[in-house]
């Protein structure tokens, strides 16, 4: 019997007063080849339980995967939508949810020989992905705020969340570099700078992991997808990609580094591959770099079957058992899905191909966290705490307050916004205007309708139900329904017209699913889903897609003053608008209080400050576009511009902001450099506002080719109007180092310039020094 039920401990293992590495010893030398394969299984845990509707017990799937595979561990349990087809009728709230994962504890507590509790894990990337939890923007919009701080108290709402339901792991950050906009992910990511993906993953690993993972309220974090998964050959999902060593260190592996080196428990492998070699069967990456050179102590997941993908995809293995022996080769340790170790690593082991110690490493680096978070002890929740924990109205306020600040004001064209609330006629027009799942992206359970404030719910709630008329006009995609003249006819009779267009990550019960839980593009006939992006729906081209821009077209010929929202997951081409319509807003997904949000900005109730952390080409024919690549300076293109239609960092603002007073000191030399940046800004504005200062770096002549600026720091603060804050940053040898031609980190002796603004193309103040 397990010590948490028993009071006593029988062993070592189920002593709390011992340390844990003696308890995983203990624990490990009592198991069998097959109950330690067990532990590194993670099934699909939405087919684990039976949902009455009286009460939930242990399905017949989940009685045989303890029984006879001796499971460790179950991913998504709580997870609701189209792929699960789990529903707000037949899904769970969260004090049911509490009682499922009880449910499935007590079962695998008393049914498995050594009483071992299961590991839960979740998606989590802007909030749990189950019914009734609360909803952030997604991640592009969370890293368009710009604010750590803010992000760490949202990931410590989200793991709270997790954890009083019944969860230990939440599946996030993803710290992929997203330069490659057709890719159907980009919303799931930081951007496409490793200096602000770094930032935004360690506050996430912080937020969620806590100080102390057996409090109840936190979870381990996973990290995803390691490595270079965000920049697919044609943005085509899990393709493979050439990249050297070189751009690996400097571009794709800092983010990673850093939330490992805050701490993070666990990390994903991914999908593609680098240069031949699968992810999930590269020794280099999991093996070399992240425990020998980084120090990780937690655990490898393969992505969702991407053991067995080693055979049946990439081709790599004949058999099952050379994929479980190619994974746990590379270091992988724990089997997301189940299928690619099991029986095929039970006999690798027994038939030679594997030696049991590099099994038992695996075993251990998953008890271990077991130990950590207290589960032997306490592998239970409490249901009532569930119920009143989660979307309370703290965490309701929390996603309104990410919200906001992740609003990205793109233009404003004399001062055509904020709009007065004194407005009489106003048109509300547009796909996005009044569809709760459009504006919530990828990974997003059912919700009940009265949890979402759309955008037509929040200008009615700031401006009147009377003062606004709202028509669909069209869809994103579906073509043969349109209500353009009826729109036209709207915009005409009103003072200003905000046209809500973009996209969708809304799957529906319609769309196909592959294995991988990716959503499946279909080229059938039929009436067409909204969906335009979110995991597997990948882009060909980057326009507003449907009859979006003709109707956006016919709204502004009308001559009504118009401004865009756009909602949406993925930089959208936006040159027709930038040239013609005066005032643009980017949303991204903005969670479940998006539409308070929205009319909060365009109501002059918040001052916009959020930054683009990703570039908006031209064309698709400039991709890949993004700012820190690497010198020479680019040219121009014979049809146009090679520069970004807007650049990485760009935000307006209601207020206007003056740069002023640089001062640099540099002490130490190239073992030790330090060096002070000063500088004050002063609100010019009528408004308070915020602004964030972004610091850039240039190695004026450099051994090898390094980016021809780099963001190293950057800070966003409140300045009421007329007021002026100081800046004050200190940059040291991580900052101003390469790789040199010998895959050294080195600091070369030399010039360096200092490129400080608004955004990677608005720099106010500039300054050289040099490092001796």
């Amino acid at each position: 019997m397990c010590f948490a039920l028993t009071g006593k401990a029988q062993n070592i293992y189920q002593d709390p007063e011992q340390p844990i590495e003696k308890r995983v010893e203990d624990l490990l030398g009592k198991m069998s080849l097959e109950e330690k394969v067990g532990q590194l299984s993670t099934l699909l845990g939405w087919e684990m339980y039976d949902n009455s509707g009286e009460s939930i017990e242990p399905s017949a799937a989940f009685r045989d995967a303890v029984r006879n595979r001796h499971i460790g561990s179950l991913w998504a349990t709580l997870r609701a939508d189209p792929w699960t087809q789990k529903t707000l009728q037949n899904g769970l709230n969260p004090k049911t949810a509490a009682e499922a994962t009880n449910a499935l504890q007590e079962f695998v507590i008393r049914e498995s020989r050594w009483g071992i509790p299961l590991l839960l894990a979740e998606e989590a990337p802007h909030g749990h992905m189950a019914i009734g939890a609360t909803v952030f923007p997604t991640s592009i919009g969370q890293a368009s705020t710009w604010n750590p701080d803010l992000i760490q108290r949202m990931a410590s709402s989200i793991a709270e969340e997790v954890r009083l339901q019944g969860g230990h792991i939440g599946y996030g950050p993803v710290l992929d570099l997203a330069r490659e906009p057709r890719w159907s992910r980009v919303e799931e990511t930081y951007g496409e700078d490793p200096y602000l993906n770094s930032q935004m993953g360690v506050a996430m690993v912080r937020g969620f992991q806590g100080e102390n993972l057996n409090s109840g309220v936190n979870v381990a974090s996973t990290l995803k997808h390691f490595a270079a998964y965000g920049v697919p050959e044609g943005g085509h999902n899990g393709s493979g990609l050439s990249v050297g060593l070189r751009e690996l260190h400097s571009s794709y592996f800092p983010p990673f580094k850093a939330a490992i080196q805050a701490g993070a428990k666990s990390i994903m492998t991914s999908y593609n591959s680098i240069d031949g070699i699968p992810s999930t069967a590269n020794p280099y990456l999991f093996r070399e770099i992240l425990r020998d050179e980084w120090g990780f102590e937690g655990f490898v997941v393969s992505d969702l079957g991407s053991i067995s993908g080693l055979r049946g995809s990439h081709k790599v293995a004949a058999t099952g058992e050379e994929a479980a022996k190619l994974a746990l080769l590379a270091g992988v340790d724990a089997d997301l899905g189940g299928n690619g170790f099991d029986r095929n690593l039970v006999n690798a082991v027994n038939e030679g191909m594997v030696d049991e110690k590099l099994l038992n490493e695996a075993v251990s680096n998953v008890l271990r966290l077991k130990f950590e978070m207290g589960l032997f002890e306490n592998p239970y929740v409490d249901p009532e705490k569930a119920r009143e924990g989660v979307r309370n109205d703290k965490h309701v306020q929390l996603a309104r307050e990410v919200a906001k600040e992740s609003i990205v004001l793109l233009k404003n064209e004399n001062n055509l916004l904020p709009l007065s609330k004194d407005l009489k006629k106003i048109a509300l027009i547009g796909p996005n205007a009044d569809n709760i799942y459009n504006q919530l992206g990828d990974y997003t359970a059912p919700q009940e309708e009265s949890n979402i404030v759309t955008v037509l719910k929040g200008i009615q709630n700031k401006v009147g139900t009377e003062n606004v008329t709202y028509i669909k006009g069209t869809a994103i995609r579906e073509t043969s329904q349109d209500e353009i003249e009826k729109a036209v006819a709207l915009a005409e009779n009103s003072d200003v017209a905000v046209v809500v267009l973009g996209g969708s990550s809304a799957r529906d019960f319609s769309i196909e699913h592959e294995d991988t839980g990716a959503a499946k593009v279909s080229q059938t006939e039929g009436l067409i889903s909204d969906m335009e992006s979110g995991e597997g729906f990948d882009r060909l081209s980057l326009d507003l897609m449907g009859n979006q821009l003709a109707l956006l077209k016919a709204v502004q010929a009308t001559g009504t003053p118009t401004v865009l929202v756009l909602i949406k997951g993925r930089p959208l081409l936006l040159n027709w608008p930038e040239e013609n319509v005066p005032a643009i807003l980017d949303a991204w997904y903005p969670g479940q209080e998006g539409g308070n949000t929205i009319a909060d900005v365009l109501f002059g109730d918040y001052n916009p400050a959020g930054r683009l952390p990703v570039s908006v080409p031209r064309s698709v024919g400039q991709l890949p576009v993004y700012y820190n690549y690497k010198a020479p300076v680019k040219h121009d293109y014979v049809e146009g511009s090679a520069e970004p239609l807007y650049a990485f960092g760009h935000g307006l603002s209601y207020s206007t902001f003056k740069y002023q007073n640089l001062s640099i000191n540099v002490m130490g030399g190239i073992d030790g450099p330090r060096i002070s940046i000063e500088f004050e800004v002063t609100n010019e504005g009528e408004m308070d506002g915020e602004e964030i200062v972004q610091l850039y770096i240039n190695d004026l002549v450099s051994s090898t080719v390094t980016p021809i600026q780099q963001l190293v720091r950057f800070k966003r603060k409140a300045i009421p109007a007329g007021e002026t804050q100081a800046f004050k940053f200190e940059l040291g040898k991580n900052d101003l180092q390469l790789l040199d031609m010998e895959m050294n980190w080195v600091v070369e002796p030399g010039e360096f310039e200092i490129m400080i603004g608004a955004s990677s193309r608005d720099i106010r103040l500039k300054e050289k020094f040099t490092v001796k």
